[in-house]
């Protein structure tokens, strides 16, 4: 059973920081590419950034230098770092498993991050 969740959102101000967490069933952890979606109200969701099984990573250019995914094969868990928040990061985030560079066949349930004052 593929399980994936998330924890770690919630309200902070801008340019604050914020750690999400996922985590995953391990034979979905160990074999696919991990990674983080976020979608705003109105619009379609967007891939922030994923890692590969091996540590490679990628991420969408407007969260580059300020967002950093991890992952722990220990723990079956993925991280986002998120730094210097902004207003326009506020979204839904999820988490997913799949191949590279979509990582788009498992999703977690989603959780909320707002950045306002």
């Amino acid at each position: 059973q593929v399980q994936l969740v998330e924890s770690g959102g919630g309200l902070v101000q801008p340019g604050g920081s914020l750690r999400l967490s996922c985590a995953a069933s391990r034979s979905i952890f160990l074999l696919h590419t991990m990674g983080w979606y976020r979608q705003a109200p109105g619009n379609q969701r967007e891939l922030v950034a994923i890692i590969s099984p091996g540590g490679t990573t990628n991420y969408v250019d407007s969260v580059k230098g300020r967002f950093t995914i991890s992952r722990d094969n220990a723990k079956n868990t993925m991280y986002l770092q998120m730094g210097g928040l902004k207003p326009e990061d506020t979204a839904v985030y999820y988490c997913t498993a799949g191949r590279w560079p979509r990582a788009d066949d498992y999703w977690g349930q989603g959780t909320q991050v707002t950045v306002s004052s």
